[in-house]
């Protein structure tokens, strides 16, 4: 039984508390519960102060017992707790256990919708299908950023509205700009990791033109750049230096009329009705809550499934984020092959974790844990929500190109700005982002469609949420109900319809290629 309709099925919407699975040891708050109130569903008392979104114990557990949520080991008693009482830092903590990777053994066919949907695309002259279609800005290292920043300022629509005036066509001009490309191996993998993040962009299909940008000395040479992603300069792509082009003042002024060269062929275009196979969609969760894994998680899943019906690709990603639930994940693989590459990519973590003193549990944050969420076999389990059911068919390094259709996996931390920059760079049109904190992000050139967990936080910041999946906690919607909404809403926005994030102009600033070499 998928998620969804184990919680269709479990769900009661008077209920002051939700139990996910039969076998779990917790149930989870709707409310704020307080000392004495008799939880009737579970014929037990609440025993001390529990948040909303927060664990209750249902049973007593002693002491290195396994707790479970989801039907799934979440972590280990670290003292003995009764019945009722607040499960949460204080008396749950990690622990080792074994996983049944399974590799392949739920696979299953694969269905595909008779009639296949549709959304109004920019179609380019390859063939590739854009949701937006902006000029680009790229830096090869840190020093060019300022350049490159004055450059796009100069087409702004809040400060200079008569440039881009007459290009309606024309989403904007943006500069993505990073702290590095200098000081690293010029053979290492941290630099390849930029080189192929930049070109992946450079070759974005929501760009219809680019400028790529340096300062001359760098490690991280434009040419070189240019060349080992196939690059060439074009009259879609050019590409120059500060200390060739003599100065900042000089490169900023060619960099303008570079820029403005470009907007009569990149406003020629028009939508087009395309199928949604064409439409690559990141999955992102970040400020999660106890809530995440029941409501906008398991929503965004629903959509998902019907996205991979209609032959379009979803990009589930933050290798932390699924640790210790990566088995539910290799049973669904395609092949055994395609499991096995995703066990790799958690066994470089924890080699890549234990060279640098840390721990795959420093994931959940702060205020993860301020909503509900302790371990991050908790958040794992919950995350993985966001994938739907259907069969996992390729594993990918971080900003790869993501080439098969359906259900993939890119390998990125869980910093969530690092992580949609990956999947973009592969290919992604459009980003979902589940949120249940709180989070404000944007990533230029694709759209970020924002999902509220539960529906406080929709009256709070409706001014960046796109959707309430609260309410599948208030009981008046069921989570594959608000899946179909929510794919149609997605649709709508690769369609070009504004998403929150971008009204608000975020994008730019929150472009960060993952960073791993030595900087010297």
């Amino acid at each position: 039984m998928t998620l969804a309709a184990m919680l269709s099925s479990m769900f009661q919407p008077n209920a002051r508390v939700i139990r996910l699975h039969a076998e779990d040891d917790v149930v989870i708050s709707l409310d704020q519960l307080v000392s004495g109130t008799h939880i009737e569903s579970e014929g037990i008392a609440v025993a001390g102060l529990i948040p909303p979104g927060h664990k209750m114990a249902t049973r007593a557990i002693e002491p290195g017992a396994a707790v479970r949520r989801y039907g799934q080991i979440i972590g280990f008693a670290s003292q003995p707790i009764r019945a009722g009482q607040h499960v949460h830092t204080h008396n749950l903590a990690m622990g080792d256990f074994t996983r049944d990777h399974a590799h392949a053994a739920d696979a299953r066919p694969t269905a595909r919708a008779a009639e296949p949907a549709t959304f109004e695309g920019i179609v380019r002259e390859d063939g590739r299908v854009a949701t937006r279609n902006y000029i680009g800005i790229l830096t090869s290292v840190n020093c060019s950023a300022t350049v490159a920043r004055a450059i796009a300022d100069r087409f702004r629509r809040d400060i200079h509205p008569e440039m881009l005036a007459p290009f309606p066509n024309i989403d904007g001009v943006v500069a993505l700009t990073h702290g590095a490309g200098c000081a690293v191996d010029p053979q290492g993998e941290g630099l390849a990791i930029l080189q192929r993040t930049l070109g992946g962009y450079a070759c974005h299909p929501n760009f219809a033109g680019v400028l790529v940008i340096g300062l001359g000395c760098e490690t991280n040479q434009v040419s070189t750049l240019l060349a080992t992603q196939g690059l060439t300069d074009s009259t879609r792509l050019h590409s120059f230096t500060i200390q060739d082009t003599g100065g900042t003042t000089r490169t900023v002024a060619r960099g303008i009329e570079l820029v403005r060269e470009m907007l009569p062929q990149a406003n020629a275009v028009k939508r087009q009705t395309v199928p949604a196979s064409h439409l690559v969609v990141g999955l992102q969760c970040g400020g999660s809550d106890g809530y995440s894994g029941i409501s906008a998680n398991p929503v965004l899943g629903a959509a998902v499934d019907l996205l991979v019906q209609h032959g379009g690709t979803a990009i589930l990603s933050e290798t932390p984020e699924i640790y210790g639930a990566e088995h539910l994940l290799t049973r669904r693989a395609q092949t055994p092959e395609i499991g096995r590459k995703l066990v790799e990519r958690i066994r470089w973590w924890e080699a890549y974790c234990a060279r640098n003193g840390a721990a795959m549990d420093n994931n959940p944050s702060a205020g993860n844990k301020a909503g509900g969420l302790t371990t991050v076999l908790e958040k794992s389990l919950g995350g993985i929500a966001k994938a739907g059911s259907t069969n996992l068919v390729d594993v990918y390094e971080y900003a790869q190109p993501v080439k098969a259709r359906g259900l993939v996996f890119m390998d990125t931390p869980g910093y969530d700005p690092i992580s949609a920059t990956g999947q973009v760079a592969g290919g992604a049109n459009l980003i979902c982002f589940t949120t249940g904190r709180g989070s404000a992000y944007g990533c230029a050139p694709s759209p970020s469609f924002k999902l509220a967990t539960n529906t406080a936080l929709w009256q709070r910041q409706s001014d960046d949420m796109d959707l309430n999946c609260g309410e599948v906690l208030d009981g008046t919607q069921g989570i594959e109900e608000l899946g179909a909404r929510l794919f149609r809403m997605l649709l709508a926005t690769a369609s070009g319809q504004p998403s929150r994030s971008e009204l608000h102009g975020y994008g730019q600033q929150e472009f960060v290629p993952w960073q791993i070499s030595v900087v010297t």
